[in-house]
């Protein structure tokens, strides 16, 4: 039997998902919260085996709550009675900034609030096995993400400004005036940026920068 918390501040939408849960012949509903904080409460109390939670909620958000319940697992008197929880965030924010922050705080899935009843029962089974169930939208950021996270690194701070001017269309010699460098300079840096991207002209240069978010 898998135990489930549900923690949302919707009571119809918290309701409604309890009660399609309770429905499974191997999923029990042992508790719902209204706020991060009941549900760094209710956690320990109950030591459910996933936890459905919301991002945005009244008080601490979704992720801090997500990130101090997975600290209290991890505590020594957690980890001798073997509760180690699994995290589903399901909201309707899919920013690369909402997923980020949820799976860094140790999220292991993350799904819209669009996901049908289905879907989310088959999050609930596979994440108790310890699989990461990602919306498709969701992996697609994070691979975003990955992406930018290789390629920024690589790329100067003057190169970053020149881009970000470069996707707005602008012309070398604009770019100079708008930076105040020499246009001969400008010419370097778009010749660097090229080279970092793996691109040979200046448009794919452009849809590049702005595939990876950098504009």
């Amino acid at each position: 039997m898998i135990t489930v918390l549900v923690v949302d501040d919707h009571p119809i939408f918290r309701q409604g998902l309890a009660g399609i849960l309770s429905m499974e012949d191997d999923i029990r509903v042992v508790g719902e919260a209204v706020d991060g904080e009941s549900a760094v409460a209710l956690a320990p109390q109950l030591r459910p085996d996933v936890i459905v939670m919301d991002l945005r909620l009244p008080g601490i958000s979704g992720s801090v709550a997500i990130q101090q319940i997975l600290a209290q697992a991890a505590d020594a008197g957690a980890e001798s009675a073997g509760w180690r929880p699994h995290v589903i965030v399901l909201t309707t924010f899919e920013d690369d900034n909402s997923i980020t922050d949820a799976i860094e705080a140790g999220a292991t899935g993350y799904l819209l609030k669009s996901a049908i009843s289905d879907e989310i029962v088959a999050a609930i089974r596979a994440t108790n096995e310890g699989h990461s169930m990602l919306a498709p939208s969701v992996a697609a950021a994070l691979v975003r993400k990955m992406r930018v996270a290789t390629v920024v690194p690589r790329l100067s701070r003057r190169e970053m400004d020149v881009v970000k001017l470069l996707t707005q269309g602008l012309s070398n010699a604009e770019i100079a005036a708008q930076l105040y460098l020499e246009a001969s300079t400008v010419k370097t840096h778009v010749e660097h940026i090229y080279t970092k991207l793996g691109v040979s002209r200046r448009f794919q240069a452009i849809a590049k920068a702005r595939e990876l978010g950098l504009g």
